[in-house]
């Protein structure tokens, strides 16, 4: 099981293969990212539902978009939902 400790050591091996999977640019406005303000906003079930669906949505297009970027972004909320079930 993944804990929050693991979901930072994946991410900081994600981050060296680039911002644009774990961290793009475009989901920061100033100090706060997107996905921050979204978790603030919404319930844990509600949470959980948002995740496995971009998850899904990442899966679905891979093979008509970015293929591999997409897995990995796939595997991001993922990673993200499991340390939330395991924290």
């Amino acid at each position: 099981m993944m804990d929050l400790e693991k979901l930072v050591e994946v991410e900081a091996d994600n981050q060296v293969q680039g911002d644009t999977v774990n961290h793009p640019s475009h989901y920061t406005q100033g100090s706060i990212e997107c996905i921050d303000a979204i978790e603030e906003q919404l319930t844990a079930s509600e949470m959980r539902g948002y995740y496995k669906g971009n998850a899904v949505k990442y899966i679905w297009r891979e093979r008509h978009k970015n293929e591999v970027e997409d897995l990995k972004k796939a595997r991001w909320y993922l990673d993200r939902l499991i340390a939330k079930l395991d924290a």
